[in-house]
């Protein structure tokens, strides 16, 4: 019997790295702790880690090869083989007195191009994975004239015109073609800028550089003094003539040509310094038009998904993929508007970050359809009408498929049902349980009776019964909600109770069992049930003890409940005495007797959802006492029927563990 990990859901975690294959059509997505996701169609997903745990700095597809070579903080270079079902490493090799900054694969090349921060080049044998000996040192690579150190190298590409020719950016503004057979620079060209990025167009006879000041500058090879085009995209300009001002750094340039129209001007940076609160943005410029698409989270890298493998053909882009933070974004760039497509992957998992979790297999068949039925009328507007560019990769089903569900609690009070019978997650079905309660109030702050600051509705626990589908909610603001399935929407009023858990420390006398009547009423130790319009929603004033309040608000007024799960009752536990009530750590629920208990530190309640009433509710110190304060003649709530389950929940647990009550007693005292 052993563990394995079969999948790993959701976003990468701190991506660093992005690479693109685009004859298989497989992404693969670098991290910070060493991790490398790979993703095709739909269900293509697969997770690698490289063993040192050292950030991925690079990746490079062996284009249609099944391959793909990572380079990591550690100064190694490795070479992965994707051709079996788990990709492992073929060859690495270990820079010792250098550092990597920067890699170049050129497509169809066997040599790969590793660019160091002392400014040197090696040049590495793709199939023996050994370095070749050929060294571009940075003080050969410029004019002997000039004694500053160029910086590392920032960037590498061959020229799409002749793949003898090497292309080098440094980091200070310097850029040298370099001829590899002739081992001398065709050409040097310099700004008074750093460099970013530089790209080719597919001609071979200009290039285009980004710069530190928000500028882009395009060069003709045959005139290297100067560029022939400087534009800073996102600059004002100045009212005297003077050149625009400069804006924040451009970090990634791409240029890609097409047939039919004029050229595609991608960037991420260079906004201008005036606007404070700008949200992280990648420009798209084609021919005068600027766009500009805000993200929600701080762009990592981006690709330019072209229809060529070949540098020296028309590009003809087609999409873009852009890796943020903390999601994946691919726009659309053969509509004027530039729309996104749908986002296949499961990746927005933690949108909310995730508190709970809960497994199911073997679900009921028809389970997986109804949830999906319910949830699938909330989809979105706005995207892509195209397939998902993604699309590489060979992906089947198992044999042994059975109906597997999970369910995620969130912070924010979310809960999602995904259909986990496939490798892949996919979204069924999404449950706001903040929804029952009144929105709070910003502003009243110390008044209102909450006891969680941040997130009131995170999700603790959760309890679902695939059969009669009741599920079941506890929150971190110490309430119970029970829900029901239903296909139809309805209006109404969502039923509360209120319930009171109190730790008594001093000794209890216990009275005479003939006093206490059957059900006790209100004013003994259980709960008190008042109706929803009663004082009990009332906010305690700051001055006066806070007691008997819940700590959110339900909703009095009707609700509209749309089809799917439909809150049936609200059972919350409230202060006591100036105390807030403790969060709730133990939650069971009986859906063939209509029954849910839960418990906390202080005591144990349970409570018929059928009839919304509270059954039981015990502090601690009765739970572990040795006599039953609750010895009476067992008698159900239900006239008709007499049930030998309700006999049993009645009696108490002391009278089945005599002689351990004194010892858990002793020891819970002490």
């Amino acid at each position: 019997f052993a563990l394995f990990q079969t999948v790993r859901h959701g976003f990468p975690y701190l991506p660093t790295a992005l690479a693109f294959d685009p004859v298989q059509k497989i992404l693969a997505i670098g991290t910070r702790t060493g991790a490398i996701r790979i993703l095709g169609r739909p269900g293509v997903d697969c997770y690698c880690q490289h063993e040192s745990g050292a950030a991925v700095l690079q990746l490079q597809f062996l284009i249609n090869e099944g391959a793909l070579v990572s380079a990591s903080a550690d100064d190694a270079l490795h070479l992965w083989n994707l051709r079996q079902k788990r990709p492992a490493i073929l060859h690495s090799l270990k820079f010792n007195r250098e550092r990597i900054t920067y890699c170049h694969l050129p497509f169809q090349s066997k040599w790969l191009y590793v660019g160091t921060e002392r400014g040197n080049t090696h040049i590495v044998n793709i199939e023996s994975f050994i370095l070749s000996g050929y060294v571009i040192m940075w003080n050969k690579a410029i004019e002997l004239s000039t004694k500053t150190h160029p910086g590392p190298v920032v960037h590498l590409s061959d020229s799409p015109r002749d793949e003898g020719k090497l292309l080098i950016g440094y980091e200070n503004g310097t850029v040298v073609l370099w001829d590899l057979r002739s081992k001398r620079a065709d050409l040097r060209a310099y700004y008074d800028e750093a460099i970013h990025s530089v790209a080719w167009h597919h001609e071979g006879k200009q290039f285009m550089c980004s710069h530190s000041d928000g500028s882009l500058t395009l060069w003709n090879l045959k005139s290297p003094n100067r560029p022939f085009q400087t534009t800073i995209p996102h600059g004002k300009i100045q009212r005297d003539g003077k050149k625009p001002e400069s804006c924040k750094p451009i970090l990634k340039v791409e240029y890609k040509t097409c047939k039919s129209s004029e050229p595609f001007v991608i960037f991420s940076g260079g906004l201008s310094y005036d606007k404070a609160c700008r949200r992280p943005s990648l420009t798209i410029m084609h021919g005068k038009a600027i766009t500009v698409l805000e993200m929600d989270h701080p762009i990592v890298d981006f690709l330019t998904l072209c229809e060529t493998p070949y540098p020296n053909e028309f590009q003809e882009p087609y999409a873009v993929v852009v890796l943020l933070e903390k999601d994946l974004i691919v726009v659309d760039l053969t509509q004027s508007n530039f729309p996104i497509f749908e986002n296949p992957y499961p990746i927005d998992i933690h949108e909310s970050p995730v508190t709970c979790t809960e497994y199911f297999a073997d679900c009921p068949p028809d389970l997986i359809p109804v949830l999906y039925s319910v949830g699938a009328k909330h989809k979105k507007q706005g995207y892509s009408n195209k397939e998902w560019p993604i699309s590489g990769g060979a992906w089947n089903l198992g044999a042994q498929t059975y109906p597997e569900i999970i369910i995620t609690g969130h912070a924010d009070g979310s809960v999602k049902f995904w259909d986990a019978s496939a490798i892949t997650l996919q979204m069924l079905y999404k449950l706001k349980t903040s929804k029952v309660f009144e929105k709070q109030k910003t502003g009243e702050g110390k008044a209102t009776a909450e006891i969680v600051e941040e997130d009131p509705f995170a999700v603790q626990m959760m309890y679902w019964c695939p059969e009669s589908r009741i599920f079941c909610v506890a929150g971190v603001s110490a309430y119970v909600i029970v829900y029901r399935f239903s296909k139809h929407e309805v209006n109404t009023e969502i039923s509360s109770l209120e319930v009171r858990l109190q730790y008594e420390v001093e000794d209890i006398i216990t009275p005479e069992p003939e006093i206490i009547p059957p059900f006790p009423d209100a004013s003994s130790q259980l709960p008190s049930l008042k109706s929803i319009s009663g004082s009990t929603n009332t906010v305690a004033c700051e001055g006066t003890m806070k007691d008997s309040i819940p700590c959110l608000s339900v909703k009095t007024r009707p609700v509209r409940m749309p089809p799917g799960y439909q809150a049936d009752l609200v059972i919350q536990l409230v202060w006591v005495d100036g105390e807030p009530p403790q969060q709730i750590t133990s939650l069971a629920v009986n859906s063939a007797y209509g029954l849910v208990a839960f418990g906390n530190c202080n005591g144990l309640a349970v409570v018929d959802f059928m009839q919304k009433t509270v059954l039981l509710s015990m502090g601690t110190l009765d739970l572990y006492g040795s006599s039953d304060p609750y010895q009476r003649q067992p008698r159900s709530p239900r006239k008709s029927k007499q049930f030998a389950a309700d006999n049993f929940c009645m009696r108490g647990l002391s009278n089945f563990y005599p002689d351990l009550t004194k010892r858990i007693r002793t020891s819970y005292q002490s």
